[in-house]
């Protein structure tokens, strides 16, 4: 029997008369990743801020692991196994990345950060996020300042963040942004990795890297969901042609 962690019931969101999000239905499957696609202003990157609790839709329902959380703030959505990574990097530059993923941990077990200075001797919180950066590849650059790795680095930095915050869906918005070709080939093996092990709902522009990554598709134009199906079907999708992939993907 298919178990769905996070559904979306009828999801809207206008900016003025701008539609941002049009009842948007979406059902995502433990354990697989989920790609979102689409052409740019579709409406992707508003999707994930209204999951995450940093936009208030104007209706509809978020439901994770049966439970509704519509009216959730960011913290208390974190709490409940939600994370997020941002589609422009947010890292604290002047830190090194030991102390940018003890944060991240510090906030997940609900701790408040004006007592960083000595949260920061914490021997189990670092071992918790040098944990976490091994998991992205970064525990050799742990003491390195955020500011002197290599954009790459940075955005597997925000996943070990992500991923500190032990969540048990993260929601990914265009993590290769920017990227090379060998940044971005770490970045797909570190989320086959992850796959099976953590719900990804992921948002990316490489269509290489989705097809690669992916579990189900689903492509959203002007705020609406056109289609959701597996990568396969999706390609050969006539509808998704004309108004997506009729670049040359398929």
């Amino acid at each position: 029997m298919t178990e769905h962690l996070l559904k979306i019931h009828n999801l809207n969101k206008h900016f003025g008369g701008i539609v941002a999000t049009d009842r948007i239905n979406l059902a995502v499957e433990k354990g697989l990743i989920h790609a979102i696609i689409g052409p740019n202003g579709a409406g992707k990157t508003t999707l994930l801020a209204q999951l995450s609790g940093q936009i208030k839709p104007d209706s509809g329902e978020i439901e994770f692991d049966g439970q509704r959380i519509t009216g959730y703030g960011m913290a208390r959505r974190a709490r409940a196994g939600l994370a997020r990574s941002f589609q422009i990097t947010s890292v604290v530059m002047p830190m090194t990345l030991l102390q940018n993923v003890m944060l991240a941990v510090q906030g997940g077990s609900g701790h408040s950060f004006r007592f960083w200075a000595p949260v920061s001797n914490d021997s189990a919180m670092k071992a918790a996020a040098m944990a976490s950066l091994a998991e992205v590849g970064l525990d050799d650059r742990a003491n390195r300042i955020a500011a002197n790795v290599s954009h790459g680095e940075q955005r597997q930095l925000e996943v070990a963040m992500a991923l500190a915050m032990k969540p048990r869906m993260l929601l990914l918005d265009e993590p290769m942004a920017g990227m090379g070709k060998e940044e971005g080939a770490m970045m797909v093996k570190i989320l086959k990795r992850l796959k099976g092990d953590m719900t990804i709902l992921l948002v990316e522009h490489d269509m290489d890297a989705v097809f690669s990554l992916a579990d189900q598709l689903s492509v959203l134009v002007n705020g609406h969901i056109i289609a959701t199906d597996t990568v396969e079907n999706i390609r050969i999708n006539d509808e998704v042609q004309r108004a997506y992939l009729g670049d040359g993907h398929a």
